[in-house]
């Protein structure tokens, strides 16, 4: 951060709350009014500090090698429009002698670079704030809160009982607010993922603005899909058996609500793998057939990596390459990445704020099943779509993380995608069973009433 950071930064954050507070009306209600500007808030402060961890703590890091890119690119903006706007739309698999001086100096330069390309969206945004970091990590905060608060509409129109829960658990979140809101790929995902929900669900459930839903749907499918594409093949699943479950409990005929539900699960279970297995077909990363050896390599040199740098890594133990090691170790990365870091596992004040987050997940998630039991827990989540999406989608993206990581400090970057859906669902799960049991227990006063007997 430099100088200039201290003059421009408070002019376009006049700027950005000036829209804020014009578009407000549009997009809350009386009830959701109160969270709007003070999460946006919350996001700005989040991409500034982020900023300052990175620069005083960890002394660089991805945020910084984004815009070391940006820079780059806007010293070809220096030497001709031409050169800047080649650098712009280049995928980084070009290498005209017109760039090629300034590809020499960028080592994140390769084709199908994801790190590139975020880099490119960075030196984008700009263009438009004299390629200020600080300025881009506000931008960057406004893209993901603008996702974050369709996710937060979304859920509240679905069970607004709790809407003042569902609004603390998307945006005051520490990890997920601090992560999910500087420069970094984190807050393009998080708001990309925020939209691809909202579009399901006033697009396909409540069919309504369907043409707008499908392109702002596209739009933000196509943005995880570019940046983080297991992302969307962790959520397309989930998303899709919500979507026919909730298609399936439309039909008045409870006949033929039974005979459909099967077929709708079928066709969604179809569906979801031959998008996973054609998604990332030829991808070296993702592709399904190399998935199970890249998670070996990744996982191996992220652990190496926490040895060395006496870092807070963790073993599950052994991971083969094969999707059966991936399978038999699914149950303990769905427990660290949920309830670990253990707060005896903290080695530095950034794991300690994730390890009491973890600490309440677990305190949260054992009461809900101590209070309501085991078996009507599973009851009353698996007779409720949202709730299976919250859930479907939060355990198969925290096998996955949790496989992957074999690190907490990169743990608590990736795992922040299931945290709104995995807090959330919890929330209106004891939502359910609390009025469950306040309907059971008027019924039975009833029954039990004098008057009629």
């Amino acid at each position: 951060m430099e100088t200039a950071d201290l003059f421009l930064a408070p002019f376009y954050l006049l700027i950005l709350y000036g829209l804020a507070f014009w578009v407000r009306p549009a997009v809350t209600n009386r009830f959701t009014k109160q969270f709007f500007i003070p999460a946006l808030t919350l996001k700005f402060v989040g991409a500034i500090g982020l900023g300052l961890i990175y620069q005083f703590y960890y002394k660089g890091g991805d945020t910084f090698n984004y815009f070391y890119h940006s820079k780059v690119i806007h010293a070809g903006f220096d030497r001709s429009f031409s050169t800047g706007w080649k650098l712009l739309l280049d995928n980084g698999g070009d290498n005209v002698p017109e760039t090629a001086p300034f590809v020499a100096s960028m080592f994140w330069h390769q084709a199908g670079s994801t790190e590139y390309l975020v880099s490119r969206v960075t030196a984008f945004l700009g263009l438009f704030c004299f390629n200020n970091y600080t300025v881009i990590a506000l931008f960057f905060a406004t893209i993901s809160f603008s996702g974050m608060w369709a996710m937060f509409m979304t859920f509240a129109k679905i069970r607004p009982h709790v809407y003042k829960e569902l609004g603390w658990t998307v945006f005051y979140i520490p990890s997920v607010f601090f992560w999910g809101s500087g420069l970094l790929k984190d807050s393009l995902c998080l708001g990309a993922l925020g939209w691809v929900f909202y579009a399901l669900y006033r697009g396909a459930i409540q069919r309504q603005a369907i043409l707008k839903c499908g392109l702002i749907g596209f739009i933000a499918a196509y943005a995880l899909f570019s940046i983080k594409v297991y992302i969307l093949l962790c959520f397309l699943p989930a998303a899709l058996i919500w979507v026919f479950n909730e298609t399936n409990a439309r039909i008045k005929n409870s006949t033929l609500r039974l005979i459909a539900r099967p077929l709708f699960l079928s066709l969604g279970g179809v569906l979801a793998f031959y998008a996973a297995t054609n998604l990332t077909k030829g991808d070296d990363k993702y592709d399904v057939d190399k998935i199970g050896e890249r998670s070996k390599i990744t996982a191996d040199y992220l652990y190496q990596q926490s040895v060395l740098q006496e870092g807070s890594g963790y073993s599950l133990g052994e991971l083969d390459g094969s999707i059966g090691s991936m399978v038999k170790l699914a149950p303990q990365a769905i427990g660290t990445s949920l309830f670990r870091p253990f707060l005896w596992e903290a080695r530095n004040p950034v794991m300690l704020l994730s390890a009491l987050e973890s600490t309440f997940f677990l305190l949260f998630t054992l009461r809900i099943f101590w209070r309501t039991g085991v078996t009507r827990t599973f009851g009353v989540i698996g007779q409720n779509p949202v709730l299976l999406l919250c859930f479907v989608f939060a355990l198969v993206f925290a096998a996955s993380v949790g496989i992957t990581s074999s690190n907490f400090g990169t743990l608590v970057r990736y795992k922040i995608p299931l945290i709104p859906f995995y807090l959330g669902g919890l929330y209106i799960l004891r939502n359910l069973t609390k009025s469950n049991s306040s309907q059971r227990q008027t019924q039975a006063r009833i029954a039990k009433s004098p008057q009629l007997a």
